[in-house]
């Protein structure tokens, strides 16, 4: 159980890119199927979940529009920080610029293995869509460390 929801919260962290709200993405979608399925959840059952949510939130989000207090081009802070923590926030920046789409297909494959058609099959997307989506995330990230 405690690897589905670590698997669940890097899924839902690859789709909100916000640790808070992927926080929130995991303990909503586990009450929702833990109530309606009890013990027998799956993993692909737990990440659609997930997914939906997250649709769910983006679509209202969508209708209510928030003013972004910070910049795109606003940096962290150099204070303390080592080369890893400068290198975590470089990806994280770099994954902020793929569409949630592109970092989900990206995810899917590279984090938790998922081949092509299993991708095609949670995220309900056509098998040449799905490759498409996991080339082109990495031609864009490929750029951007390029443009560094």
């Amino acid at each position: 159980m405690e690897d589905l929801l670590q698997s669940g919260f890097q899924y839902a962290c690859a789709l909100a890119h916000n640790h808070h709200d992927a926080e929130d993405l995991v303990q909503i979608a586990w009450l929702k199927t833990y109530k309606r399925y009890g013990n027998n959840i799956t993993k692909a059952l737990f990440f659609t979940t997930i997914r939906n949510l997250y649709i769910d939130q983006y679509r209202r989000a969508k209708r209510i529009q928030f003013i972004e207090l910070k910049s795109e081009n606003e940096h962290f802070s150099d204070s303390g920080n080592t080369d890893r923590e400068h290198a975590i926030v470089a990806i994280d920046q770099m994954l902020g610029r793929l569409r949630d789409i592109e970092r989900e297909a990206l995810f899917l494959h590279i984090v938790e293995g998922y081949s092509t058609e299993e991708i095609a099959a949670i995220t309900g997307r056509p098998r040449g869509t799905v490759l498409s989506l996991i080339h082109r995330s990495k031609k864009k990230l490929a750029a951007l460390d390029a443009a560094k």
